[in-house]
């Protein structure tokens, strides 16, 4: 299925590596006007100007950090001064909180976690809604983890904030329903990023096994027998964001190889 998005904007957060970046790259590719979001500058530009352009896009960025909910409010305030039509795509992603036992999880831990996940993404879908309600369409996509339909061990933050804003983006897709807005999460599992390797490599540390052996025990417990790609959570996101997944709503797709122990 081809999908045709030159006619709409999307913003992507996190988007200067790992899922962020193979969601911008997927979205450019089919023809979306593409909004990088992130904190590095350099990173951004760089990314920006990478991106393919199909339809003759002119794809930019906006520097905001997720650790300021604040400061990225007033960026994206600024933003919109200037594109007035904002977005009809948004989709929410940001890195991960780190590992480790939720008894040991300094109480700080939750309130950082909290804002760089649910309260960013709530400050992003309120500053996007106006538009979207306006021309009755919109696509909000967020980005998440399955430890919302099972927790993962040794991720006691990463699973109690990922619940909180699977839970929002629910109520959310309730409410903007009725206005030709969609609000969907998608669950990846094992993923080649940045982050995968920073877990695999806190595991070896901890067990003392080579990473070989790290990643073996690891394919075990996922039926398809390997980790994703980036690319293949994109694919993901960008049906989601499609006109053609219109009547799919306020649910949960996992990419995860089959890895999660329910439905």
């Amino acid at each position: 299925m081809n999908f045709d998005f030159s006619s709409q904007r999307a913003l992507v957060g996190g988007s200067t590596q790992g899922i962020g970046r193979a969601v911008a790259e997927a979205l450019a590719n089919n023809g979306a006007t593409v909004t990088l979001l992130a904190r590095d500058e350099a990173r951004l530009r760089e990314v920006a100007t990478a991106l393919p352009t199909p339809t003759g896009q002119s794809h930019d960025y906006i520097v905001a950090d997720f650790s300021e909910p604040n400061l990225l409010a007033q960026r994206l305030a600024e933003y919109l001064v200037t594109h007035a039509a904002g977005f009809d795509i948004l989709v929410n992603n940001t890195g991960g909180p780190a590992g480790g036992p939720i008894i040991e999880a300094p109480v700080d831990a939750f309130r950082a976690a909290f804002e760089q996940h649910l309260i960013c993404n709530h400050l992003l879908a309120q500053a996007l809604m106006p538009a979207m309600r306006e021309r009755n369409y919109g696509r909000i996509v967020n980005i998440i983890s399955t430890s919302v339909k099972q927790p993962l061990p040794g991720l006691g933050v990463s699973n109690t904030i990922r619940g909180a804003v699977a839970n929002w983006a629910k109520t959310l897709a309730n409410e903007v329903g009725p206005f030709g807005i969609t609000v969907n999460n998608v669950l990846p599992g094992a993923t080649v990023t940045q982050r995968h390797t920073s877990l695999i490599d806190k595991k070896v540390a901890q067990t003392g096994q080579s990473v070989e052996q790290v990643e073996a025990s690891m394919r075990k417990l996922i039926p398809a027998n390997r980790f994703a790609q980036a690319e293949e959570v994109a694919a993901a996101v960008v049906f989601l964001a499609s006109k053609e997944a219109g009547y799919i709503n306020g649910t949960n797709v996992p990419v995860d190889g089959g890895r999660t122990g329910n439905l």
